[in-house]
């Protein structure tokens, strides 16, 4: 009997899975291995840990257990082959700057002892540096990208592996560990199976919609897809087919977004120093204030403007934020704030279940002016303009602030200019239009 190990990283399911299809068709049994990783456990966002934990109950109730070791993948990995004499070690690929240099080592412990790893597939419908331009250079603008990814194309998705012969080795494994989750936080549905259900509700109901609404954070109309995107519970190929067969504006509007979560993958692969550092290092010269109190009020949807404490209280009591919201807080902490991006990134990456640092970093650059986009500074959110277009009703802003519920409409977004002010509501800590002159001051420093 020949065993294959197959390492699960954020790609637990069963469904449209290259790499497990690859292990079993290799193989006449397979170890489902996990491995808490010491670059990550006990040191990574409570929140993810929480969910990720509980991503791996989930999964290793269906296939009857996964095997869980702790400790520095290389060294676990190539333990755990050569306990069940494994000739190779199965993983979908991954892109990431750690996980890229993790992989690496792994494979070099491997091939010491003539154990092959094979990675197969990519959490991304087209992986990143499949896609160049003519001369071979890498795309620095999505448009064009995602006319060539567009182009490119994907396979179809495959089907779920079934009838799969699981063996756990013997001695050491690990339970999965316990994680709280952090007070006042709900996490969102976990597993494959909830996935495919919150996948179809969205097409059934709101994707027709998408493309006018999902701007609207008061409908809460939008897929809510990043965080099982974020944990592989689907792969983005079987989104792409479901959306192909609808040819509405709201899939296509829905696609352009999965085209945007392989454009920053294929962005960080060929950069991987903007992951903490500037993409357009030419920012690094820019004027920029010490955090301080304003950042523990922007952390705390304590700022006094509506939009941006709804969605800082948003974040807080769900690890997750609107899309349209992400852009207007992260506006305001660069360009009201006069803070550096990474200060906003970070903390979206200790909040976030969804927390990816290619879509994070890259989101944040692009906001902030240093990153992909051919002319982004002029680009100052006025939140209160943003909170009246979008917001108009104050729905989204009364949900998260009951501070402004008896507020009405006219004013919910600029309460301040009421006669009375809502008791217990802070007043706003910057005056936005003086920080949007001081921003364009800045800039124009900048460019001397």
């Amino acid at each position: 009997m020949s065993t294959a190990v197959m390492w699960f990283r954020n790609d637990l399911r069963l469904a449209d899975h290259p790499a497990l299809q690859a292990s079993v068709s290799s193989a006449d049994e397979v170890v489902p291995l996990f491995v808490l990783d010491d670059h990550y456990w006990g040191k990574g966002a409570e929140i993810r840990l929480a969910y990720m934990v509980r991503m791996m109950q989930e999964f290793s109730d269906r296939i009857g257990g996964l095997h869980v070791v702790h400790g520095t993948p290389a060294a676990e990995v190539l333990r755990i082959a050569r306990a069940v004499d494994a000739t190779e070690v199965h993983a979908t690929e991954d892109f990431t700057p750690y996980g890229a240099e993790r992989d690496a080592a792994t494979e070099r412990a491997l091939a010491e002892h003539d154990i092959a790893f094979v990675r197969t597939g990519s959490p991304y419908a087209v992986s990143p540096g499949r896609i160049t331009k003519p001369d071979g250079e890498p795309y620095k603008v999505f448009t064009p990208f995602f006319r060539a990814w567009g182009n490119h194309g994907w396979r179809a998705p495959a089907a779920a592996v079934r009838d799969v012969a699981w063996v756990r080795p013997e001695g050491r494994t690990h339970r999965i560990p316990e994680v709280a989750v952090p007070d006042g936080v709900t996490l969102p549905p976990i597993g494959e199976a909830a996935a495919l259900e919150r996948w179809r509700e969205f097409l059934d109901a709101d994707v027709a919609d998408y493309d006018e609404l999902r701007d609207l954070p008061g409908s809460d109309r939008t897929s809510r897809m990043s965080v099982h995107l974020k944990w592989g519970a689907i792969h983005p190929r079987t989104m792409l087919a479901d959306l192909a067969q609808l040819r509405s504006s709201g899939a296509e509007a829905h696609a352009r977004e999965l085209a945007f979560r392989d454009f920053y993958a294929d962005v960080l692969h060929h950069r991987p120093d903007s992951e903490h550092g500037y993409y357009d290092k030419s920012w690094e010269a820019m004027q920029y204030d010490e955090p301080g109190d304003d950042l523990e009020a922007w952390k705390n949807g304590q700022t006094g403007i509506p939009i941006v404490d709804a969605g800082m209280r948003q974040l807080l009591a769900e690890g997750w934020m609107h899309n349209r919201v992400r852009m207007i807080v992260a506006s305001f902490l660069a360009k009201d704030l006069h803070l550096e991006w990474q200060h906003g990134a970070a903390h979206f990456m200790d909040r976030l279940v969804d927390g990816d640092p290619a879509s994070n970093q890259h989101g944040w650059q692009w906001v902030a002016g240093c990153g992909t986009d051919a002319a982004p500074y002029f680009r100052v959110f006025n939140p209160m303009t943003q909170g009246k277009k979008f917001d108009a009703d104050g729905t989204y802003v009364k949900r998260w602030i009951p501070e402004l519920r008896d507020v009405p409409a006219s004013h919910v977004h600029s309460p301040w200019e009421m006669d009375e002010p809502p008791a217990g509501y802070p007043a706003p800590i910057v005056d936005h239009a003086e920080e949007r002159k001081e921003s364009l001051r800045r800039y124009e420093d900048l460019k001397k």
